[in-house]
Protein backbone atom coordinates (compact mmCIF):
# COMPACT_ATOMS: atom_id res chain seq x y z
CA UNK A 1 0.00 0.00 0.00
CA UNK A 2 1.22 3.52 -0.78
CA UNK A 3 1.87 6.06 1.96
CA UNK A 4 -0.50 8.53 0.24
CA UNK A 5 -4.07 7.21 0.01
CA UNK A 6 -5.68 6.98 -3.41
CA UNK A 7 -8.73 8.71 -1.89
CA UNK A 8 -9.06 10.73 1.28
CA UNK A 9 -12.41 12.24 2.32
CA UNK A 10 -12.19 13.91 5.73
CA UNK A 11 -14.63 15.91 7.82
CA UNK A 12 -17.33 15.73 5.15
CA UNK A 13 -20.51 17.56 6.06
CA UNK A 14 -23.74 18.10 4.13
CA UNK A 15 -27.14 19.51 5.09
CA UNK A 16 -30.41 19.92 3.25
CA UNK A 17 -32.79 22.61 4.44
CA UNK A 18 -30.80 22.97 7.63
CA UNK A 19 -31.06 19.23 8.41
CA UNK A 20 -27.62 17.52 8.65
CA UNK A 21 -27.31 14.46 6.41
CA UNK A 22 -23.56 13.94 6.82
CA UNK A 23 -21.52 15.03 9.84
CA UNK A 24 -17.73 14.78 9.94
CA UNK A 25 -17.64 11.68 7.72
CA UNK A 26 -14.33 10.11 6.70
CA UNK A 27 -13.58 7.63 3.92
CA UNK A 28 -10.09 6.59 2.81
CA UNK A 29 -9.11 4.25 0.03
CA UNK A 30 -5.67 2.90 -0.83
CA UNK A 31 -4.50 2.12 -4.36
CA UNK A 32 -5.72 -1.35 -5.32
CA UNK A 33 -8.01 -1.63 -2.28
CA UNK A 34 -11.68 -2.67 -2.22
CA UNK A 35 -13.65 -0.90 0.50
CA UNK A 36 -17.27 -1.91 1.10
CA UNK A 37 -19.45 1.07 2.05
CA UNK A 38 -22.40 -0.11 4.15
CA UNK A 39 -25.23 1.52 6.03
CA UNK A 40 -28.96 1.31 6.62
CA UNK A 41 -31.65 3.47 5.03
CA UNK A 42 -30.78 7.14 5.41
CA UNK A 43 -27.28 6.40 6.69
CA UNK A 44 -25.76 8.82 4.16
CA UNK A 45 -24.14 6.45 1.63
CA UNK A 46 -25.85 7.97 -1.40
CA UNK A 47 -25.07 11.52 -0.33
CA UNK A 48 -21.40 10.70 0.24
CA UNK A 49 -21.14 9.05 -3.18
CA UNK A 50 -22.85 12.00 -4.85
CA UNK A 51 -20.30 14.33 -3.28
CA UNK A 52 -17.47 12.11 -4.50
CA UNK A 53 -18.88 12.02 -8.05
CA UNK A 54 -19.63 15.74 -8.33
CA UNK A 55 -23.42 15.54 -8.17
CA UNK A 56 -23.52 17.36 -4.80
CA UNK A 57 -21.24 19.99 -3.36
CA UNK A 58 -19.99 19.48 0.19
CA UNK A 59 -20.67 21.95 2.99
CA UNK A 60 -17.57 20.99 4.97
CA UNK A 61 -14.45 18.85 4.76
CA UNK A 62 -11.78 18.00 2.22
CA UNK A 63 -11.39 15.53 -0.63
CA UNK A 64 -8.02 14.44 -2.00
CA UNK A 65 -7.22 12.08 -4.86
CA UNK A 66 -3.64 10.77 -4.82
CA UNK A 67 -2.68 13.52 -2.38
CA UNK A 68 -4.10 16.40 -4.44
CA UNK A 69 -7.04 18.44 -3.14
CA UNK A 70 -10.03 18.32 -5.49
CA UNK A 71 -13.33 20.18 -5.72
CA UNK A 72 -15.78 18.53 -8.06
CA UNK A 73 -18.36 21.04 -9.26
CA UNK A 74 -19.94 18.62 -11.71
CA UNK A 75 -19.71 14.91 -12.61
CA UNK A 76 -17.35 15.67 -15.52
CA UNK A 77 -14.80 17.00 -13.00
CA UNK A 78 -14.86 13.72 -11.08
CA UNK A 79 -14.55 11.65 -14.26
CA UNK A 80 -11.58 13.76 -15.37
CA UNK A 81 -9.93 13.02 -12.01
CA UNK A 82 -10.40 9.27 -12.53
CA UNK A 83 -13.50 8.79 -10.36
CA UNK A 84 -16.15 6.70 -12.13
CA UNK A 85 -19.56 5.52 -10.88
CA UNK A 86 -21.07 2.25 -12.09
CA UNK A 87 -24.73 2.60 -11.04
CA UNK A 88 -27.00 -0.29 -10.20
CA UNK A 89 -28.81 0.10 -13.53
CA UNK A 90 -26.43 -0.83 -16.34
CA UNK A 91 -25.78 2.14 -18.62
CA UNK A 92 -24.86 1.10 -22.17
CA UNK A 93 -25.90 2.07 -25.69
CA UNK A 94 -27.63 -1.15 -26.80
CA UNK A 95 -27.56 -0.46 -30.55
CA UNK A 96 -23.85 0.35 -30.63
CA UNK A 97 -21.12 -2.27 -30.79
CA UNK A 98 -19.07 -3.45 -27.83
CA UNK A 99 -16.08 -1.50 -29.13
CA UNK A 100 -18.05 1.70 -29.65
CA UNK A 101 -19.47 1.48 -26.14
CA UNK A 102 -16.03 0.99 -24.60
CA UNK A 103 -14.45 3.94 -26.46
CA UNK A 104 -17.58 6.09 -26.39
CA UNK A 105 -15.97 8.95 -24.51
CA UNK A 106 -12.96 9.14 -26.85
CA UNK A 107 -13.69 7.62 -30.23
CA UNK A 108 -10.54 7.48 -32.42
CA UNK A 109 -10.85 9.43 -35.66
CA UNK A 110 -9.03 9.34 -39.00
CA UNK A 111 -8.92 11.63 -42.04
CA UNK A 112 -11.77 11.11 -44.50
CA UNK A 113 -12.88 12.79 -47.70
CA UNK A 114 -12.53 16.36 -46.53
CA UNK A 115 -13.61 15.56 -42.97
CA UNK A 116 -12.72 13.27 -40.11
CA UNK A 117 -14.47 9.95 -39.67
CA UNK A 118 -14.57 7.29 -36.96
CA UNK A 119 -11.63 4.87 -37.13
CA UNK A 120 -13.43 1.58 -36.54
CA UNK A 121 -10.33 -0.56 -36.98
CA UNK A 122 -8.58 1.29 -34.14
CA UNK A 123 -11.72 1.11 -32.01
CA UNK A 124 -11.76 -2.68 -32.10
CA UNK A 125 -8.01 -2.99 -31.56
CA UNK A 126 -8.07 -0.72 -28.50
CA UNK A 127 -11.30 -2.23 -27.14
CA UNK A 128 -9.84 -5.74 -27.41
CA UNK A 129 -6.72 -4.58 -25.53
CA UNK A 130 -8.86 -3.13 -22.74
CA UNK A 131 -10.96 -6.28 -22.49
CA UNK A 132 -7.73 -8.30 -22.31
CA UNK A 133 -6.81 -6.35 -19.16
CA UNK A 134 -9.99 -7.77 -17.63
CA UNK A 135 -9.40 -11.26 -19.00
CA UNK A 136 -12.09 -11.08 -21.70
CA UNK A 137 -10.20 -10.56 -24.93
CA UNK A 138 -12.42 -13.23 -26.53
CA UNK A 139 -15.50 -10.97 -26.29
CA UNK A 140 -16.38 -9.91 -29.84
CA UNK A 141 -16.03 -6.12 -30.02
CA UNK A 142 -18.00 -5.95 -33.28
CA UNK A 143 -21.32 -7.30 -31.93
CA UNK A 144 -24.10 -5.05 -30.66
CA UNK A 145 -24.23 -4.70 -26.89
CA UNK A 146 -27.94 -5.57 -26.85
CA UNK A 147 -26.95 -9.15 -27.74
CA UNK A 148 -24.84 -9.54 -24.60
CA UNK A 149 -25.85 -11.00 -21.25
CA UNK A 150 -26.28 -8.66 -18.30
CA UNK A 151 -22.90 -9.75 -16.93
CA UNK A 152 -21.19 -9.07 -20.26
CA UNK A 153 -22.78 -5.63 -20.42
CA UNK A 154 -21.33 -4.94 -16.97
CA UNK A 155 -17.90 -5.98 -18.29
CA UNK A 156 -18.31 -3.47 -21.12
CA UNK A 157 -19.08 -0.76 -18.56
CA UNK A 158 -15.95 -1.57 -16.57
CA UNK A 159 -13.81 -1.63 -19.72
CA UNK A 160 -15.20 1.82 -20.63
CA UNK A 161 -14.20 3.10 -17.20
CA UNK A 162 -10.67 1.73 -17.65
CA UNK A 163 -10.52 3.38 -21.08
CA UNK A 164 -11.27 6.66 -19.31
CA UNK A 165 -8.28 6.14 -16.99
CA UNK A 166 -10.46 5.42 -13.96
CA UNK A 167 -8.47 5.17 -10.74
CA UNK A 168 -11.47 4.89 -8.42
CA UNK A 169 -14.52 2.82 -9.35
CA UNK A 170 -17.70 3.12 -7.31
CA UNK A 171 -19.86 0.01 -7.77
CA UNK A 172 -23.44 0.41 -6.55
CA UNK A 173 -25.19 -2.97 -6.08
CA UNK A 174 -23.25 -4.43 -9.03
CA UNK A 175 -24.60 -7.97 -8.62
CA UNK A 176 -28.29 -7.06 -8.19
CA UNK A 177 -29.25 -8.45 -11.61
CA UNK A 178 -26.56 -11.13 -11.85
CA UNK A 179 -26.73 -14.86 -11.25
CA UNK A 180 -24.38 -16.42 -8.71
CA UNK A 181 -22.06 -17.57 -11.50
CA UNK A 182 -22.08 -14.11 -13.10
CA UNK A 183 -21.30 -12.53 -9.73
CA UNK A 184 -18.22 -14.73 -9.45
CA UNK A 185 -17.20 -13.47 -12.88
CA UNK A 186 -17.48 -9.90 -11.62
CA UNK A 187 -15.39 -10.71 -8.54
CA UNK A 188 -12.65 -12.12 -10.78
CA UNK A 189 -12.61 -8.83 -12.68
CA UNK A 190 -12.41 -6.84 -9.45
CA UNK A 191 -9.39 -8.90 -8.38
CA UNK A 192 -7.72 -8.06 -11.70
CA UNK A 193 -8.48 -4.38 -11.17
CA UNK A 194 -6.81 -4.58 -7.76
CA UNK A 195 -3.66 -5.91 -9.39
CA UNK A 196 -3.72 -2.90 -11.72
CA UNK A 197 -3.97 -0.59 -8.65
CA UNK A 198 -7.53 0.46 -9.45
CA UNK A 199 -9.43 1.14 -6.21
CA UNK A 200 -13.05 0.16 -5.67
CA UNK A 201 -15.80 1.49 -3.41
CA UNK A 202 -18.24 -1.42 -3.25
CA UNK A 203 -21.83 -0.82 -2.14
CA UNK A 204 -24.00 -3.87 -1.53
CA UNK A 205 -26.73 -5.18 0.73
CA UNK A 206 -25.44 -8.74 0.43
CA UNK A 207 -23.17 -9.47 3.37
CA UNK A 208 -21.79 -12.68 1.88
CA UNK A 209 -20.34 -10.92 -1.16
CA UNK A 210 -19.04 -8.03 0.94
CA UNK A 211 -17.00 -10.50 2.97
CA UNK A 212 -15.83 -12.28 -0.17
CA UNK A 213 -14.54 -9.31 -2.16
CA UNK A 214 -13.69 -6.43 0.21
CA UNK A 215 -10.47 -5.62 2.05
CA UNK A 216 -12.14 -3.21 4.47
CA UNK A 217 -15.70 -2.38 5.49
CA UNK A 218 -16.72 1.19 6.32
CA UNK A 219 -20.10 1.60 8.02
CA UNK A 220 -22.19 4.78 8.14
CA UNK A 221 -25.09 5.28 10.54
CA UNK A 222 -27.23 8.41 10.81
CA UNK A 223 -24.80 10.37 8.66
CA UNK A 224 -21.71 9.54 10.74
CA UNK A 225 -18.95 6.94 10.74
CA UNK A 226 -20.03 3.95 12.81
CA UNK A 227 -17.28 1.46 12.09
CA UNK A 228 -14.17 0.73 10.04
CA UNK A 229 -13.28 -2.97 9.89
CA UNK A 230 -10.55 -5.03 8.28
CA UNK A 231 -12.73 -7.65 6.60
CA UNK A 232 -10.67 -10.69 7.54
CA UNK A 233 -10.66 -9.63 11.20
CA UNK A 234 -14.40 -9.07 11.68
CA UNK A 235 -17.68 -10.96 11.23
CA UNK A 236 -21.21 -10.33 10.02
CA UNK A 237 -22.65 -9.88 13.52
CA UNK A 238 -20.13 -7.16 14.37
CA UNK A 239 -20.78 -5.29 11.11
CA UNK A 240 -24.55 -5.61 11.49
CA UNK A 241 -24.35 -4.21 15.03
CA UNK A 242 -22.44 -1.19 13.71
CA UNK A 243 -25.06 -0.63 11.01
CA UNK A 244 -28.06 -0.86 13.30
CA UNK A 245 -26.55 0.49 16.53
CA UNK A 246 -28.73 0.30 19.59
CA UNK A 247 -31.50 -1.26 17.49
CA UNK A 248 -29.33 -4.15 16.36
CA UNK A 249 -30.88 -7.56 16.72
CA UNK A 250 -32.10 -10.49 14.72
CA UNK A 251 -32.83 -9.71 11.09
CA UNK A 252 -35.84 -12.03 11.01
CA UNK A 253 -38.77 -12.20 13.45
CA UNK A 254 -37.97 -14.75 16.12
CA UNK A 255 -41.35 -15.21 17.79
CA UNK A 256 -43.15 -18.39 16.68
CA UNK A 257 -46.05 -17.66 14.31
CA UNK A 258 -49.61 -18.54 15.29
CA UNK A 259 -51.04 -21.73 13.78
CA UNK A 260 -51.99 -21.21 10.12
CA UNK A 261 -55.62 -21.04 9.07
CA UNK A 262 -57.46 -22.43 6.09
CA UNK A 263 -56.07 -23.06 2.62
CA UNK A 264 -55.95 -19.89 0.53
CA UNK A 265 -54.08 -21.11 -2.55
CA UNK A 266 -53.73 -24.72 -3.66
CA UNK A 267 -51.56 -25.55 -6.67
CA UNK A 268 -51.61 -29.07 -8.14
CA UNK A 269 -49.46 -30.25 -11.05
CA UNK A 270 -49.06 -26.71 -12.30
CA UNK A 271 -46.95 -26.16 -15.40
CA UNK A 272 -45.96 -23.44 -17.84
CA UNK A 273 -44.66 -24.66 -21.20
CA UNK A 274 -40.87 -24.67 -21.23
CA UNK A 275 -40.61 -23.14 -17.74
CA UNK A 276 -42.45 -25.13 -15.04
CA UNK A 277 -43.65 -28.71 -14.69
CA UNK A 278 -45.76 -30.51 -12.09
CA UNK A 279 -45.44 -27.84 -9.37
CA UNK A 280 -47.64 -28.52 -6.33
CA UNK A 281 -48.00 -26.69 -3.01
CA UNK A 282 -50.51 -25.13 -0.66
CA UNK A 283 -50.34 -21.84 1.23
CA UNK A 284 -52.66 -21.05 4.12
CA UNK A 285 -53.87 -17.87 5.75
CA UNK A 286 -51.44 -16.63 8.40
CA UNK A 287 -48.51 -18.34 6.71
CA UNK A 288 -45.37 -17.32 4.81
CA UNK A 289 -44.38 -19.84 2.16
CA UNK A 290 -40.88 -19.31 0.81
CA UNK A 291 -39.90 -20.62 -2.62
CA UNK A 292 -36.16 -20.64 -3.28
CA UNK A 293 -34.52 -21.06 -6.65
CA UNK A 294 -31.56 -19.80 -8.59
CA UNK A 295 -32.04 -17.75 -11.73
CA UNK A 296 -33.45 -20.02 -14.44
CA UNK A 297 -35.01 -22.43 -11.95
CA UNK A 298 -38.53 -21.17 -12.65
CA UNK A 299 -38.67 -18.97 -9.56
CA UNK A 300 -38.91 -15.90 -11.81
CA UNK A 301 -41.96 -17.34 -13.64
CA UNK A 302 -44.10 -19.03 -11.00
CA UNK A 303 -45.44 -15.96 -9.21
CA UNK A 304 -46.23 -14.17 -12.46
CA UNK A 305 -48.07 -17.19 -13.81
CA UNK A 306 -50.20 -17.40 -10.67
CA UNK A 307 -50.96 -13.68 -10.86
CA UNK A 308 -52.00 -13.86 -14.52
CA UNK A 309 -48.98 -12.13 -16.07
CA UNK A 310 -47.73 -15.14 -18.07
CA UNK A 311 -49.62 -16.15 -21.19
CA UNK A 312 -47.72 -19.28 -22.23
CA UNK A 313 -49.59 -22.56 -22.30
CA UNK A 314 -50.35 -23.71 -18.76
CA UNK A 315 -51.42 -26.99 -17.20
CA UNK A 316 -52.58 -28.32 -13.83
CA UNK A 317 -55.15 -27.14 -11.32
CA UNK A 318 -55.19 -24.04 -9.11
CA UNK A 319 -57.82 -23.21 -6.49
CA UNK A 320 -58.19 -19.95 -4.59
CA UNK A 321 -60.32 -20.06 -1.45
CA UNK A 322 -61.61 -23.44 -2.59
CA UNK A 323 -62.78 -22.24 -6.01
CA UNK A 324 -61.15 -22.99 -9.37
CA UNK A 325 -58.80 -20.20 -10.38
CA UNK A 326 -57.24 -19.78 -13.82
CA UNK A 327 -55.95 -16.23 -14.25
CA UNK A 328 -55.59 -14.92 -17.78
CA UNK A 329 -54.50 -11.33 -16.97
CA UNK A 330 -53.06 -9.41 -14.00
CA UNK A 331 -56.46 -7.72 -13.70
CA UNK A 332 -57.98 -11.17 -13.12
CA UNK A 333 -55.44 -11.86 -10.38
CA UNK A 334 -56.08 -8.50 -8.71
CA UNK A 335 -59.86 -8.94 -8.81
CA UNK A 336 -59.45 -12.41 -7.27
CA UNK A 337 -57.68 -10.90 -4.24
CA UNK A 338 -54.02 -11.36 -5.11
CA UNK A 339 -51.39 -8.67 -4.65
CA UNK A 340 -48.19 -8.96 -6.66
CA UNK A 341 -44.86 -7.15 -6.14
CA UNK A 342 -42.40 -7.67 -9.01
CA UNK A 343 -38.67 -8.20 -8.54
CA UNK A 344 -37.73 -5.36 -10.89
CA UNK A 345 -39.11 -2.55 -8.76
CA UNK A 346 -37.96 0.33 -10.95
CA UNK A 347 -39.20 -1.24 -14.19
CA UNK A 348 -42.43 -2.88 -13.05
CA UNK A 349 -43.21 -1.81 -9.51
CA UNK A 350 -43.25 1.96 -9.35
CA UNK A 351 -44.03 5.04 -11.41
CA UNK A 352 -41.14 7.15 -10.24
CA UNK A 353 -42.49 10.58 -11.20
CA UNK A 354 -45.81 10.08 -9.46
CA UNK A 355 -46.21 10.87 -5.77
CA UNK A 356 -46.22 8.42 -2.89
CA UNK A 357 -49.99 8.93 -2.63
CA UNK A 358 -50.58 8.20 -6.31
CA UNK A 359 -48.40 5.09 -6.28
CA UNK A 360 -50.12 3.62 -3.22
CA UNK A 361 -53.61 4.24 -4.65
CA UNK A 362 -52.73 3.17 -8.20
CA UNK A 363 -54.19 -0.38 -8.43
CA UNK A 364 -57.50 0.55 -6.78
CA UNK A 365 -58.23 4.09 -7.93
CA UNK A 366 -61.88 3.17 -8.42
CA UNK A 367 -62.17 2.91 -4.63
CA UNK A 368 -61.21 6.57 -4.28
CA UNK A 369 -63.57 7.92 -6.94
CA UNK A 370 -66.26 10.32 -5.80
CA UNK A 371 -68.70 10.91 -8.61
CA UNK A 372 -66.74 11.37 -11.82
CA UNK A 373 -63.44 12.31 -10.18
CA UNK A 374 -60.76 10.68 -8.06
CA UNK A 375 -60.79 12.12 -4.54
CA UNK A 376 -57.32 13.35 -3.61
CA UNK A 377 -58.51 13.65 -0.02
CA UNK A 378 -59.54 9.99 0.11
CA UNK A 379 -56.27 8.90 -1.47
CA UNK A 380 -54.29 11.02 0.97
CA UNK A 381 -56.02 9.57 4.02
CA UNK A 382 -55.45 6.04 2.75
CA UNK A 383 -51.80 6.73 1.94
CA UNK A 384 -51.09 8.37 5.31
CA UNK A 385 -52.48 5.33 7.10
CA UNK A 386 -50.01 2.96 5.41
CA UNK A 387 -47.14 5.43 5.56
CA UNK A 388 -47.50 5.35 9.34
CA UNK A 389 -48.04 1.60 9.58
CA UNK A 390 -45.11 0.60 7.37
CA UNK A 391 -42.80 3.35 8.63
CA UNK A 392 -42.29 4.81 5.14
CA UNK A 393 -39.72 7.59 5.51
CA UNK A 394 -41.11 10.44 3.45
CA UNK A 395 -41.79 14.15 3.81
CA UNK A 396 -45.41 13.36 3.08
CA UNK A 397 -47.77 11.69 0.60
CA UNK A 398 -47.04 14.32 -2.08
CA UNK A 399 -43.32 13.55 -2.28
CA UNK A 400 -42.20 12.14 -5.63
CA UNK A 401 -41.48 8.44 -5.31
CA UNK A 402 -38.18 8.66 -7.21
CA UNK A 403 -36.71 10.70 -4.33
CA UNK A 404 -37.25 7.88 -1.79
CA UNK A 405 -34.67 5.24 -0.94
CA UNK A 406 -35.01 1.72 -2.33
CA UNK A 407 -36.34 0.37 0.95
CA UNK A 408 -39.05 3.01 1.16
CA UNK A 409 -40.01 2.50 -2.47
CA UNK A 410 -40.42 -1.20 -1.73
CA UNK A 411 -42.67 -0.40 1.23
CA UNK A 412 -44.83 1.69 -1.10
CA UNK A 413 -45.09 -1.30 -3.48
CA UNK A 414 -46.30 -3.38 -0.54
CA UNK A 415 -48.67 -0.70 0.76
CA UNK A 416 -50.69 -0.54 -2.46
CA UNK A 417 -51.95 -4.10 -1.88
CA UNK A 418 -53.03 -3.64 1.73
CA UNK A 419 -56.70 -3.08 0.96
CA UNK A 420 -59.88 -4.92 1.76
CA UNK A 421 -60.32 -8.01 -0.38
CA UNK A 422 -56.65 -8.83 -0.94
CA UNK A 423 -55.94 -12.11 0.81
CA UNK A 424 -52.74 -13.37 -0.84
CA UNK A 425 -49.47 -11.49 -1.41
CA UNK A 426 -47.01 -12.84 -3.99
CA UNK A 427 -43.64 -11.13 -3.56
CA UNK A 428 -40.71 -11.58 -5.96
CA UNK A 429 -37.29 -10.82 -4.44
CA UNK A 430 -38.97 -8.65 -1.77
CA UNK A 431 -35.77 -7.11 -0.41
CA UNK A 432 -33.57 -6.87 -3.52
CA UNK A 433 -31.64 -3.60 -3.38
CA UNK A 434 -32.95 -2.90 0.14
CA UNK A 435 -30.61 -2.16 3.03
CA UNK A 436 -30.37 -4.25 6.20
CA UNK A 437 -32.46 -1.94 8.38
CA UNK A 438 -35.32 -1.71 5.88
CA UNK A 439 -35.16 -5.45 5.28
CA UNK A 440 -35.74 -6.13 8.95
CA UNK A 441 -38.67 -3.71 9.00
CA UNK A 442 -40.24 -5.36 5.94
CA UNK A 443 -39.84 -8.85 7.42
CA UNK A 444 -41.44 -7.67 10.66
CA UNK A 445 -44.42 -6.18 8.83
CA UNK A 446 -44.91 -9.33 6.76
CA UNK A 447 -45.16 -11.29 9.98
CA UNK A 448 -47.69 -8.78 11.33
CA UNK A 449 -49.73 -9.07 8.12
CA UNK A 450 -49.90 -12.85 8.41
CA UNK A 451 -51.16 -12.39 11.95
CA UNK A 452 -54.00 -10.36 10.38
CA UNK A 453 -54.82 -13.31 8.11
CA UNK A 454 -52.84 -12.61 4.95
CA UNK A 455 -51.19 -15.49 3.15
CA UNK A 456 -47.75 -14.64 1.75
CA UNK A 457 -45.68 -16.35 -0.96
CA UNK A 458 -42.06 -15.19 -1.27
CA UNK A 459 -40.13 -16.18 -4.38
CA UNK A 460 -36.46 -15.43 -3.93
CA UNK A 461 -32.96 -16.34 -5.05
CA UNK A 462 -31.67 -15.14 -1.66
CA UNK A 463 -31.22 -18.39 0.23
CA UNK A 464 -30.78 -16.69 3.62
CA UNK A 465 -34.01 -14.75 3.13
CA UNK A 466 -36.08 -17.83 2.36
CA UNK A 467 -34.58 -19.74 5.29
CA UNK A 468 -35.01 -16.84 7.68
CA UNK A 469 -38.57 -15.69 7.04
CA UNK A 470 -40.48 -18.78 5.86
CA UNK A 471 -42.86 -20.95 7.85
CA UNK A 472 -42.43 -23.57 5.14
CA UNK A 473 -40.19 -23.54 2.11
CA UNK A 474 -39.81 -25.20 -1.27
CA UNK A 475 -36.83 -25.48 -3.58
CA UNK A 476 -37.34 -25.09 -7.32
CA UNK A 477 -34.80 -26.45 -9.78
CA UNK A 478 -35.21 -26.69 -13.55
CA UNK A 479 -38.90 -25.86 -13.22
CA UNK A 480 -39.73 -28.53 -10.65
CA UNK A 481 -40.14 -28.70 -6.88
CA UNK A 482 -37.22 -30.82 -5.71
CA UNK A 483 -37.56 -30.52 -1.93
CA UNK A 484 -39.82 -29.16 0.80
CA UNK A 485 -38.79 -28.06 4.29
CA UNK A 486 -40.49 -27.02 7.55
CA UNK A 487 -39.79 -23.82 9.47
CA UNK A 488 -36.21 -23.55 10.72
CA UNK A 489 -34.45 -24.95 7.66
CA UNK A 490 -30.87 -23.77 7.23
CA UNK A 491 -29.64 -21.88 4.14
CA UNK A 492 -27.16 -24.70 3.57
CA UNK A 493 -29.96 -27.27 3.36
CA UNK A 494 -31.86 -25.19 0.81
CA UNK A 495 -28.77 -24.70 -1.32
CA UNK A 496 -27.82 -28.36 -1.03
CA UNK A 497 -31.20 -29.38 -2.44
CA UNK A 498 -30.46 -27.40 -5.57
CA UNK A 499 -26.86 -28.59 -5.77
CA UNK A 500 -27.88 -32.24 -5.47
CA UNK A 501 -30.33 -31.84 -8.35
CA UNK A 502 -27.72 -30.18 -10.52
CA UNK A 503 -25.24 -32.96 -9.75
CA UNK A 504 -27.81 -35.60 -10.61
Amino acid sequence: MSSIPRLSMRGIGKSFGGVPVLSNVELTLEAGEVVALLGSNGAGKSTLVKILTGLYSRDAGTVEVDGEAVLFGKPADAIAAGVKLLPQEISVMPDLSVGENILLGDLPMKPGFGFKQVDYKTIHIRATELLAQLGFEALDTHQDVKRLSVAEQRIVEIARAIAGQARILIMDEPTAALTEQEAELLFAIIRRLKQQKVSVVYISHYMSEVFEISDRIVVLRDGRNAGDFVTRDTNKAEVLAAMLGATAGDLYPTEPPPPPGTDVLKVEGFGVRGKLADVSFTVRSGEILGIFGLVGSGVEVLGRALYGAVHSERSGQVTLDGRPYRPSTPQHGKEAGIGFVAAERKKEGIIADLTVRENIALPFQNRFTRGLFVSTEAETGHAQNWIRYLGIRTRGPEQKLRTLSGGNQQKVCLARWLVEGVKLLILEEPTRGVDIGARREIYGKLRELTAKGFAVVILSSDVEEVAGISDRSLVLDRGRVVEQFPRGVTPAALMAATAETQTA
